[in-house]
């Protein structure tokens, strides 16, 4: 194989194959002060093609606990036991969160992963805290805690454990299958009413699904998830997110009705969102996996979007605006309605919520 050959982008590094990945970009951030450059020196010996493989390093915070103020989303705190994400979503919107460690929101975005191993005893220490007001803690919100390396890290785990032991209450939204490892905690907290879980499906095609999300579990599979929990009595909602217009969008009500048949008790969709370097990338994949419908794709983008790529416009940007997204609010609606789906689960309950005593507390004495 030839040098020239092996250039999947300006960027990729010299004889390094994307296998399985949802980006073949690794551009520049947006905080990175000089452009990457890959070019050809001049000799022409074969280069040895090797995998690329993910990486991980350990990320040391002084708090783990994430507070928002967003009318768009139901929560004012979350947690993320990782940054990046070996899933490869081509359409992640959390892919620019990168660009803040100086790497790229591209390749580096799933290859180059860090992990917060301290996560479980900040949360201890931090919902212990006095003054602490306890409400539902949102987790999966931007990247997926349970990506493959979860299986090793184990770190959701821990943060489910000082969870339970509390009974604080916990949203979890994934792709990730690995939470039926962690059905023997999540199973007690539901039956107190501190949980509910999102599974996020969007394609049924696994072929689809496969080019869409590499690393992520294929949908029949996500489906046997929602069966899993649901049958050990945890709320399920299916998450169709996000939808992609003339793409994805014309599988609305077979997801739905799957997922009902599956066991899940609610269901929620989200609008493709492209901010920042997600558009370019997003057009990148488009063109290399479905170039006949690259341009009306992001045509209908930019008529949902006010003519852009992306608008984070709140009360909008979940669902986009203008005619199409009308109509397909109000086919959400009647499939919703036909699948006997609500729109929300069962709220979580905040009253168990107590800080179990340490040893050598005097209080526990009495």
């Amino acid at each position: 194989m030839s040098r020239e050959s092996m250039f999947f982008s300006e960027t990729l590094p010299l004889g390094l194959v994307p296998k399985a990945r949802g980006s073949t970009s690794n551009a520049t951030g947006r905080f990175e002060r000089l452009a990457r450059e890959t070019f050809i020196d001049g000799w022409d010996a074969e280069v040895e093609e090797s995998v690329l493989r993910t990486t991980t390093v350990d990320e040391r915070v002084r708090k783990i606990l994430t507070r928002n103020d967003s009318p768009d989303i139901p929560f004012d705190r979350s947690i993320n036991p990782y940054r990046g994400c070996e899933h490869g979503c081509s359409y992640c919107f959390a892919r620019p969160t990168h660009a803040y460690l100086g790497l790229s929101p591209g390749l580096d975005f799933e290859t180059r992963l860090t992990r917060k191993p301290e996560a479980a005893q900040l949360l201890a220490r931090e919902i212990a805290a006095r003054g602490y007001e306890v409400a539902p803690i949102a987790i999966g919100t931007n990247t997926d805690p349970y990506q493959p390396i979860e299986a090793r890290d184990r770190i959701m785990r821990g943060l489910l454990e000082v969870l339970a032991e509390h009974n604080h209450p916990v949203a979890i939204t994934t792709k990730g299958t690995l939470i039926e490892r962690d059905i023997d905690i999540l199973k007690p907290m539901a039956a107190k009413g501190l949980v509910h879980v999102g599974i996020s499906v969007t394609t049924l095609g696994s072929r689809l699904s496969r080019q869409l999300e590499p690393r992520a579990p294929v949908p029949a599979r996500r489906l046997k998830t929602i069966r899993a929990l649901s049958d050990a009595g945890i709320p399920v909602r299916v998450m169709v997110a996000p939808i992609i217009p003339a793409l994805t969008d014309h599988e609305l009500e077979a997801i739905l009705a799957a997922a009902a048949t599956h066991g899940a008790r609610a269901a929620a969709y989200i609008m493709l969102r492209l901010p920042l370097e997600v558009a370019p990338l997003f057009e990148d994949w488009l063109a290399t996996h479905v170039p006949d419908r690259a341009q009306r794709v992001m045509n209908r983008v930019r008529e949902i979007r006010g003519g852009k790529a992306n608008s984070a416009e709140f009360g909008t940007r979940m669902t986009g605006e203008g005619e199409w997204a009308e109509l397909l609010h109000k086919r959400f609606e009647i499939a919703l309605s036909r699948a006997g789906l609500s729109k929300r689960t069962p709220p979580l309950r905040t009253d168990l919520f107590a800080v179990p005593p340490k040893p050598g507390d005097q209080l526990s004495l009495f």
